[in-house]
């Protein structure tokens, strides 16, 4: 991360902005040793993203080892501090401050915003673990508010407001999936409907953070479902998809550039190296092929032939 985005640390357990405030932190054990955090409490959340150093975590007096991955969310009132041991391995976290009168205005938006919130504060559910590709795209969606925090862009404040919400809501969903694994006819329904999604939107963009919006579940959950079901990731399945389809086309005669271009392709170079590595052979080397005893593409012939090919 860029030097200007990181915040020298402070013992200031009080916000200064209304509504939220989130801070890059990475520092020496010393200093933080030097700093000495007591035992506290805040009148706001404050959410915590450990990533790295030899710290654990106190919380209403039970300490708590911390690993990379881990998120804590601690709503107000409830005393804690990081506890620092000995190493030299820098301590770095990031942490986010919401205030109650945000957290309000985010329960009279959606209730979907304040899961976690409500976990911790009627359950004393206060820390998580992300997996590391979980918590990386986690740390990608942070990294992004705070460079654009730092940013002097058009629209700053309306971008720092979505990107707000929308991390909040990644934080909520993710858990909560977590928590309510779906039931295998869930899974196997999850399945069917990608696989209809797909085929009837070949032309359109398919990447996995658009699927994750159409069908309200996290990309990664998906990725799994698509896996363990057909064995493919859902890329290939695509491409294989479309190629199928860019197939048929060429055998009706249809241009070669044209084609690509409609189902889903998004540059004919893209395509040919995709269609060649599928299909043994060029686009137009495969028309010329199979179109000199059968001009009719639908016949019964050409269709047993393609599928042969095509057999992995």
């Amino acid at each position: 991360m860029k030097k200007n985005l990181q915040t020298t640390f402070s013992t200031r357990q009080y916000m200064l902005s209304k509504d939220f405030e989130i801070y890059y932190y990475s520092d020496s054990q010393d200093d933080i040793l030097r700093a000495k955090v007591k035992n506290h409490s805040h009148d706001y959340y404050e959410f915590y993203f450990f990533l790295e150093g030899n710290v654990s975590i106190q919380i209403n007096g039970v300490e708590y080892p911390l690993q990379t991955g881990n998120m804590i969310l601690i709503p107000p009132g409830i005393p804690h501090r990081a506890v620092i041991h000995n190493g030299d391995i820098p301590y770095r976290r990031f942490v986010f401050w919401i205030s109650r009168a945000f957290f309000r205005k985010l329960t009279e938006t959606s209730e979907d915003y304040v899961y976690l919130m409500n976990l911790a504060q009627t359950k004393g559910h206060y820390i998580y673990h992300y997996d590391m590709i979980s918590f990386n795209a986690l740390q990608s969606r942070i990294f992004q508010l705070i460079e654009e925090i730092h940013s002097d862009r058009f629209g700053k404040a309306t971008k720092i407001t979505l990107c707000v919400q929308e991390l909040i809501l990644h934080l909520n969903r993710t858990i909560y999936e977590k928590e309510h694994p779906a039931s295998p006819e869930e899974e196997q329904s999850l399945y069917e409907n990608l696989i209809q999604y797909i085929e009837t939107h070949l032309d359109e963009d398919l990447s996995l953070d658009k699927l994750a919006h159409v069908f309200y579940v996290s990309k990664y959950h998906i990725a799994h479902v698509f896996k363990e079901n057909l064995g493919l990731s859902i890329h290939q399945f695509i491409t294989k998809k479309r190629l199928d389809l860019c197939r048929d086309s060429i055998l009706s005669r249809q241009e070669i550039s044209k084609t690509c271009l409609m189902c889903g392709f998004r540059d004919y170079s893209s395509f040919f190296r995709a269609f060649k590595k599928e299909f043994g052979m060029s686009p137009k080397e495969y028309g010329d092929f199979y179109r000199q005893d059968s001009p009719l593409s639908g016949s019964q012939e050409t269709r047993l032939e393609i599928n042969q090919h095509t057999v992995t």
